[in-house]
């Protein structure tokens, strides 16, 4: 997933661990790994702290370029091409994160059901 492709990247590129991420987050070093390399959910919530963590935009981490969508648009008459590209590009990864989020919403219900019905 390229999101986690972009967190690793500026992780590595500020010289955090895996550890230093999981201290950040308050959870554990395997539980970061787990998330960085795709075995566990990326909640929207997180990925807001990894951003602010590693002092970037979550846009950067989704690899949005609303910048260079608006200077295409402004710069070029035969815009119609390439935004519905980049809408299209938009779309799928939106859908991508959407549809785990949704999912991680689901266990998350499903988990405190649980504690619920524990008391």
């Amino acid at each position: 997933m390229e999101i986690l492709q972009n967190i690793k990247k500026h992780r590595e590129k500020k010289g955090y661990s895996h550890e230093a991420m999981g201290l950040s987050l308050g959870i554990s070093q395997a539980a970061y790994s787990n998330l960085e390399n795709n075995k566990s959910q990326l909640t929207l919530n997180r990925l807001y702290k990894i951003a602010e963590i590693l002092e970037v935009k979550v846009e950067d981490l989704m690899n949005i370029k609303t910048e260079s969508f608006h200077q295409d648009i402004h710069n070029n008459e035969s815009v119609t091409a390439i935004s519905k590209q980049q809408v299209e590009n938009l779309y799928m990864e939106f859908k991508e994160v959407y549809e785990k989020l949704l999912k991680s919403k689901d266990e998350q219900i499903a988990m405190l059901r649980v504690l619920v019905e524990k008391k």
